[in-house]
């Protein structure tokens, strides 16, 4: 099938996808694929070894595919973590375990050679991983004087917006019309915005559950319904109500993140003023 073309100029590049908003490199790279084909080396090596290298060669095969998972698991949450202001520290240091499982399987695997080249090996191997994707982070971020509790709501409330937008996304797929799939996207990376808000500032949930909650929730079904009977009879009246669905949805999420961000700038215009005032009766206690 045909598809027109269409880019930033064309006469609907409103409903064209906010390509910077929606093309980010994934943090899982080719450094990060490739921990997982190394370990078939040893694989494969060990069935051309004596049942003590066979065993040893098979141990490394495992601890260096654990590495590699556990590698992608961290570079994962390292980004998620890098992306907010706001973040605690991953619950498990998967990429310092990562680190200690690579220089085991390669230890393990040199290990016939002899214990003091293992032991070189193996360190040399974990220093090298530490080196290449760093250590977790270990420390919150940004959570000085916030409430955990507040935090672990917001956090609970963004993970399922996140999948109402993950399930929008796998169900507009089912009208097969890939103009529909990249506006989905679009409306997703448009109202990520207010997500970030949010996380920032986890008190701004009471001002936002109903975006988070009641709206996109609607949308999700809105979009499951829409994809069923668009992909059975390609209904251009209800292709247009979704849309101006979509349309209405990302203006209002847009005014309440700027409405949140204004009630921020008043805060700080309301405690610039405070000290002003402060600073102008100290002027006048020490004129006096």
């Amino acid at each position: 099938m045909s598809q027109r073309f269409s880019g930033r100029y064309s006469p609907n590049a409103a409903n064209q996808p906010n390509r910077a908003a929606i093309a980010r490199p994934h943090p899982v790279g080719a450094r990060v694929n490739i921990l997982f084909v190394l370990p078939f080396a040893f694989a494969i090596r060990a069935f051309f070894q004596d049942p003590t290298g066979l065993a040893l060669n098979l141990a490394a095969f495992g601890c260096l595919l654990l590495c590699a998972w556990l590698t992608r698991e961290g570079v994962l949450a390292q980004a998620a973590y890098d992306a907010r202001k706001v973040a605690r520290k991953p619950a498990i240091p998967r990429k310092i375990f990562g680190a200690v499982l690579m220089g085991a399987g390669l230890g393990l695997a040199a290990l016939t050679g002899g214990v003091v080249p293992a032991v070189i090996l193996g360190a040399l191997g974990a220093v090298l991983h530490l080196g290449a994707f760093g250590p977790d982070p270990l420390r919150d971020k940004g959570m000085e004087g916030i409430d955990t509790f507040q935090t672990d709501r917001a956090a609970h409330a963004i993970e399922e917006a996140e999948n109402n937008l993950n399930e929008m996304t796998s169900a507009i797929k089912r009208s097969g019309d890939r103009a529909l799939a990249r506006r989905v996207e679009s409306f997703a990376a448009n109202i990520r915005p207010l997500f970030r808000v949010i996380e920032n500032d986890p008190r701004r949930l009471n001002s936002a559950r109903r975006y988070l909650g009641i709206y996109l929730v609607g949308a999700r079904d809105a979009t499951v319904k829409f994809a069923d009977i668009y992909a059975r009879n390609q209904d251009s009246a209800a292709r247009v109500e979704y849309e101006a669905l979509l349309d209405d949805l990302e203006s209002r999420f847009a005014l309440r993140r700027d409405a949140l961000l204004a009630d921020d700038r008043t805060a700080l215009d309301i405690e610039i003023e405070v000290l002003r005032e402060r600073l102008e009766r100290e002027g006048l206690r020490t004129g006096g």
